[in-house]
């Protein structure tokens, strides 16, 4: 049994809550710069160089990428050989996500109460998934949401005798109903299976896969590339000013559901794609 103490976690999280937010991981700026060489729109180069250059700054300048530095996801596998000590997980995190906020002079969104609406005033508390894997380490991934494209997102239940077209119909409507507004280019998190509760789950999780890596499952692989080529063609474009640039990338993620049950969420990513990881 391996013993961890809960300040490591702490800090751990803290460094990625900076990180996060003010660089922009390689392989989104790989897919940025291969939207670049193939838009055709003169307004969509132009957008697309701009957030390009923003996160060249962000980096240098280890400013956020964003003004909206976003609701703190945290996806923990802890492994069952782990003892934390000294404190509570839940606690460890959220005082690092406390840490990371102020030290990194990053905006603080979180509300208290969703109709009082007081601020919480350190971007707490984060939003923590919890796995038991096996091993002795600790696995933290920590993918910083923004509200814009969250309040794009959709689930729907469907009849389980639905057709893949309709699903496929379903998640190709979301983007096109999200527009300008989940800031494109997108990245498309898609949830198929489970319960109404973790098919969510299951969406923002599909986002924590690098842009360009496909789903394991030839045919699942497959139907990413070809949704992904359908959203592009709708002309939405970079921050929907037109352009063949609509979505970087669509990761779909399946789990097995209940005979009657089809469950189906679509999770929208904005182009600062902020997640990092670490292992303790």
């Amino acid at each position: 049994m391996r013993e961890i103490v809960a300040k490591k976690i702490t800090e751990t999280v803290k460094k990625l809550c900076i990180e996060a937010n003010t660089n922009l991981s390689e392989d989104v700026l790989e897919a940025l710069n291969k939207a670049l060489s193939k838009e055709e729109s003169p307004t969509g180069r132009e957008i697309l160089r701009q957030l390009i250059n923003n996160a060249k700054i962000a980096w240098r300048d280890k400013l956020a990428l964003c003004q909206d530095t976003g609701t703190a996801i945290v996806f923990i596998e802890l492994g069952q050989d782990v003892r934390i000590i000294e404190g509570l997980l839940p606690e460890a995190v959220n005082e690092g996500v406390s840490r990371g906020y102020h030290q990194g002079y990053l905006r603080k969104s979180m509300v208290r109460d969703p109709l009082t609406r007081k601020n919480t005033g350190d971007n707490t508390p984060a939003i923590i998934h919890t796995e038991i894997v096996p091993g002795e380490n600790i696995k933290i991934k920590v993918l910083t949401k923004g509200g814009g494209a969250e309040n794009c997102s959709v689930i729907k239940m469907f009849k389980p005798s639905s057709l893949p077209a309709e699903i496929e119909d379903f998640i190709i409507e979301t983007v096109e109903k999200a527009g300008p507004n989940a800031c494109p280019p997108v990245i498309v998190g898609v949830g198929i299976g489970g319960t109404f509760d973790y098919v969510a789950t299951l969406a923002k999780k599909a986002l924590l896969r690098q842009v360009g890596m496909h789903n394991s499952a030839h045919d699942t692989a497959k139907w990413e590339k070809e949704i992904l080529e359908k959203i592009n063609k709708t002309g939405i474009g970079p921050m929907g000013l037109g352009g063949r640039t609509t979505a970087l990338a669509v990761n779909i993620e399946k789990y097995p559901c209940h005979i009657s049950s089809l469950p189906v969420a679509v999770n929208i990513q904005c182009h600062a794609h902020r997640s990092k990881e670490a292992v303790i």
